[in-house]
């Protein structure tokens, strides 16, 4: 990784860590309040060089969801907590990925971390080199369809990443996540 994104990840991370530490208490109390379980759930994703880490995010299934990609669950919804759609819906799940953007294995911007078991997505990237990438908490492939983006889509627009970026890049992607997390474009569940 480039050094400049490193210290931009570092910065701009403990500054939201420190300006959003109250939401994330709130956050945390009311999934707490509303449903049985931790708050935090900490999911298997594959990151750079396919090494495996754990990923924090704010709990919006419920406990007994299998541990799959939403789309391959039959009925996603049944499984959303009280609060778990409206988290997805603002993207306030994915505040505790800061702490992973602090730790390195996170990325502002980057391919999306696949899940331990999402073998074809891991596949597909190690053979277009998209591997070699520090996953992000948004990308390239985000922005451009998101939830919605078959596999083989969805690793077009990492590899057009790989190619093509740059820190004007990366602002560009991290402008167009804010207005899309605004509209609530591209989710699903």
């Amino acid at each position: 990784m480039p050094f400049y994104k490193r210290v931009f990840d570092i910065a701009l991370s403990l500054l939201f860590m420190l300006l959003l530490l109250p939401l994330v208490i709130i956050l945390a109390l009311v999934i707490k309040a509303t449903s049985k379980g931790p708050s935090l759930y900490w999911s298997s994703r594959v990151g750079r060089d396919n090494r495996l880490f754990q990923m924090p995010k704010f709990r919006s299934m419920r406990v007994e969801t299998p541990q799959v990609a939403t789309h391959l669950l039959s009925d996603p919804l049944a499984y959303l907590t009280p609060v778990g759609s409206f988290l997805r819906r603002t993207s306030l799940d994915e505040l505790p990925q800061l702490y992973s953007i602090l730790a390195g294995d996170l990325s502002f911007v980057g391919p999306r971390p696949a899940l331990y078991n999402q073998d074809d997505l891991v596949a597909l990237r190690t053979e277009r080199g998209i591997h070699i990438l520090v996953p992000g908490l948004t990308g390239w492939a985000q922005v451009n369809g998101r939830d919605e983006l078959p596999i083989p889509i969805k690793v077009q627009f990492d590899y057009e990443y790989l190619q093509k970026r740059s820190f004007k890049f990366d602002i560009q992607i991290i402008g167009m996540t804010v207005v899309q997390v605004v509209r609530g474009e591209g989710i699903q569940h």
